[in-house]
């Protein structure tokens, strides 16, 4: 708690001055029932109306310099919360960036995305609330019993005992509430998971009729959320009532007491009004104070939920320069696995297992095997996106592990299974591969993926608009793009993941010799289904499970690999099997 506290330093003035001027405010309150008193005590009872429109008068002015000394500490308590919350997004969103796809897979995308909205919400509005009143309801609170001692001291006795039973009730469903806020936030992260979940999925949910299905899921967990949400609405909804209980009882006991008093010549009537006025502004201040403890309560949990995320260490360090020595004998590798293997966190069982295979530079690599066979896992560890939890793999002669992120990324570009664009323009999209490439860099890189042909056709070119998502383009126009951008990197490996699968089989053919012929002597990792889109290729990596089942030409695994030759039988009709 104490890393998220220093996002605040940079208000430290604001910080300081919204709780001062707050308790200027409850200082110039204070003396209102005093003025009050004056004016019952001596103005009416002398029927002295000068005095009473000067007593008047007085408490115009205090209402003015309190109303000036709330609205600045409004202003500053606004500031320093709306700036603590800022840079505290900016800190979390940094730190998720750090992260390893091992740890956004165990935190999950939907509880991410609540902590960075919703939580960081909580904490601004705790925040707020904090600074304007946690100094003015105590001061008012106690200032309260104190001045009622300077009206009579018989009758201030009952502040004392009214005070303690206040604050016991308060913290009590304080203390008994924050643990479940926290329950509460959890629960919101699986309604928002779900959402996500319908909102990304909802053709595959419609095409396979599961609407009612999934509003089920739904209801299901929004109803447990609603459940949670009310049972601690009730334990915070007891505040009110109870304090108001105490209130009134001390009230009554007041009057009583100046009843008496009164009748024996020792209090006068304006005294009474004081003392019940004090009581009144101490349950004005603890209703405000027990609103400030559920919205703390709130702030605290979720605070703790972000400063989990902050306390994420990333699981992979990056050396900030390049490291080692490439060996005189692997000068000519582009990528090797040395026996490696895979387990994801939390898994079971190991995704790969004892995978070994060299990639020369220049060459084309295919990697074919069927769904869940571990093809994207295996790709997935060569821009170190994953780290492998056996054996080693290395980028041109040096472990992956001796890169600096940046250079490493810079040599590997990696296409994605989901083709994936942000909003904005061709043109943007594609300078995410080189923010310095020229017009004529990103046409030649366009032109290699097969796409020059369609931006053209556009009424704008390169700055033709791109929705959220590539929303507005076909699939095969966004995995064209989507390899063009990583194209314009000049990268020394090129990894498409399965991102041709939209493409039709003259335009995947037309990409993969285009690829061929780029010069510099670029290897390309090809990820398929598709046996024709590797059948060119220098050597075939054919998965099975996890597991490493054929490696070499296609020639040669259609005499040596069952399982490439039933993927290859089951895509060509037997006569053209055996050609």
């Amino acid at each position: 708690m104490n890393k998220m506290l220093g996002y605040l330093r940079e208000y430290k003035k604001e910080s300081i001055l919204a709780p001062l001027f707050k308790m200027l405010e409850a200082t110039f309150d204070l003396f209102v029932p005093l003025v009050m008193a004056d004016i019952v005590n001596i103005g009416i009872a002398a029927h002295d109306f000068h005095y009473i429109l000067a007593r008047c008068g007085i408490l115009l002015l205090l209402a003015m310099i309190g109303l000036t000394c709330s609205l600045t500490a409004q202003y500053f308590s606004a500031k320093a919360a709306v700036g603590y919350s800022t840079a505290l997004r900016h800190a979390l969103f940094a730190h998720i960036q750090t992260l390893s796809f091992t740890e956004m897979d165990t935190l999950g995308t939907s509880t991410l995305i609540t902590r960075m909205t919703s939580d960081v919400n909580q904490v601004q509005s705790g925040l707020n609330l904090f600074l304007r009143l946690f100094l003015r309801s105590p001061f008012v609170v106690i200032g309260a019993m104190i001045m009622a001692f300077t009206v009579d001291v018989k009758a201030a006795l009952i502040f004392v005992v009214a005070i303690p039973l206040l604050s016991v009730v308060v913290f009590g469903v304080m203390v008994i509430t924050r643990p479940l806020y926290k329950t509460v936030q959890n629960r919101l992260d699986r309604v928002l998971g779900l959402t996500r979940e319908n909102l990304t999925g909802v053709r595959v949910v419609r095409a396979f009729d599961k609407e009612q299905s999934e509003i089920d899921r739904f209801e299901d967990a929004n109803a447990l959320l609603t459940k949670m949400q009310l049972h601690v609405g009730h334990i915070s909804a007891l505040m009110n009532p109870l304090t108001y209980v105490i209130i009134n009882l001390a009230i009554v006991a007041i009057l009583y007491v100046g009843g008496v008093e009164i009748n024996l010549g020792g209090m006068a009537a304006g005294s009474v009004i004081a003392l019940v006025n004090y009581m009144n502004q101490i349950l004005v201040e603890l209703v405000k104070l027990a609103n400030l403890i559920v919205q703390v309560s709130k702030a605290l949990a979720c605070a703790g939920r972000v400063q989990a995320v902050l306390d994420t260490k990333p699981g992979m360090e990056f050396p900030k320069e390049l490291l080692g020595e490439v060996p005189a004998d692997k000068s000519g590798d582009a990528v090797r696995f040395d026996h490696v293997s895979l387990t994801y966190a939390g898994a079971g069982d190991a995704s790969l297992s004892d995978i070994t295979f060299t990639a020369k530079k220049g060459q084309t690599i295919g990697v074919i095997g069927g769904t869940g066979s571990g093809k994207s896992s295996l790709i997935s560890l060569i821009p170190r996106f994953y780290d492998a939890t056996k054996g080693t793999v290395e980028v041109f002669g040096r472990p992956v592990q001796e890169y600096p992120r940046e250079k490493l990324r810079g040599k590997v570009s990696v296409v994605m299974q989901k083709a994936q664009l942000f909003g904005g323009t061709i043109r943007s999209n594609l300078l995410w591969g080189n923010k310095n490439a020229t017009d004529d860099e990103l046409w030649a890189a366009l032109e290699t993926a097969q796409a020059a042909e369609f931006v053209r056709s556009k009424p704008m070119g390169l700055d033709e608009p791109v929705e959220q998502g590539g929303r507005n383009l076909s699939g095969g126009q966004k995995q064209r793009l989507t390899i063009a951008r990583a194209l314009v990197g000049r990268p020394d490996v090129l990894i498409l993941d399965d991102s041709a699968s939209a493409l039709d089989y003259a335009t995947d053919a037309a990409l993969r010799k285009a690829l061929a012929a780029l010069p510099g002597g670029l290897t390309v990792f090809i990820v398929s289904q598709r046996a024709a889109s590797l059948q060119h290729a220098d050597q075939i990596v054919v998965l099975d499970d996890g597991h490493m089942v054929g490696l070499g030409t296609h020639a040669q695994l259609l005499e040596s690999c069952p399982v490439y030759q039933e993927i290859y039988a089951s895509q060509f009709k037997k006569g053209d099997a055996e050609k």
